[in-house]
């Protein structure tokens, strides 16, 4: 199975789909995966997959704000590249 670390920039609207449908009331600090990169960096994920796909999406303020509004406010992923980068 192939291992895909997606940072939020790169979300698109079948990743963030599945985010939400794994994740509806949010992640808990028991999803998170947490490892260390090529440059000595903690990078923390959560995990979501497909049928050959594991895909660990970086966790960031934008990714939480992004999923809350993908899910309560009807909103499509378009409107949401326009996010204000200052959370």
């Amino acid at each position: 199975m192939k291992r895909v670390i997606v940072d939020y920039k790169k979300l698109n609207t079948d990743i963030l789909d599945l985010l939400v449908e794994k994740y509806p009331d949010g992640y808990n600090y028991s999803d998170i995966i947490s490892f260390q990169n090529s440059e000595g960096k903690t990078i923390s994920t959560v995990e979501v997959r497909t049928n050959a796909t594991v895909y660990l999406v970086k966790i960031s303020s934008k990714l939480e704000q992004t999923m809350e509004d993908y899910s309560d406010d009807g909103k499509s992923f378009d409107d949401l590249e326009n996010l204000d980068d200052n959370f």
